[in-house]
């Protein structure tokens, strides 16, 4: 079997989130492996803000760009330390793109062994016509990859 010496998850702050991180910073500890998080600030909402900046010179988009990568990564720490992550000193990181591509970008620049994260994501109407963040990256992944799914609840009277 393959060392795991660094292990990625990608977060994009869905309900799932907290479980994705958890499971993978049981894991980072367990084999004692480099801890990375990622976030990726979608290309989508950079064009976006370029129509605007249109319309309100003011607002600049890499203004947009520090402010979102700055609050993202308070979040990050934030839930690190709700999951209770913060000793295991995780890198964390904000990349600016398309989600699967910088996901991809991340595994590699990190020299990541495996990748943990969600099955659903934030998802929208995007994701159901064009193919969702996770499918894509499952297919094109070069490490191993391990997928959360969401956590079941099983009714009380299923369970005894």
């Amino acid at each position: 079997m393959q060392d795991v010496n660094t292990i990625l998850a990608a977060v994009d702050f869905s309900l799932y989130s907290p479980q994705v991180l958890r499971f993978a910073a049981n894991l980072a500890r367990a084999l004692q492996a480099q801890f990375v998080v990622v976030n990726v600030l979608n290309r989508r909402d950079v064009d976006a803000m370029e129509m605007v900046q249109r319309t309100y010179p003011g607002l600049t988009v890499p203004h947009f760009i520090q402010n979102a990568t700055a609050e993202r990564l308070r979040l990050l720490e934030k839930l690190l330390l709700e999951e209770g992550a913060e000793s295991l000193h995780a890198k964390k990181r904000v990349n600016v793109g398309v989600p699967f591509k910088e996901i991809l970008k991340a595994v590699d620049e990190e020299k990541a062994d495996l990748l943990v994260m969600g099955t659903q994501g934030r998802g929208n109407l995007a994701d159901a016509l064009f193919g969702s963040t996770a499918e894509k990256v499952f297919r094109r992944c070069p490490v191993p990859l391990v997928s959360v799914r969401p956590e079941r609840h099983i009714p009380d009277e299923a369970a005894g």
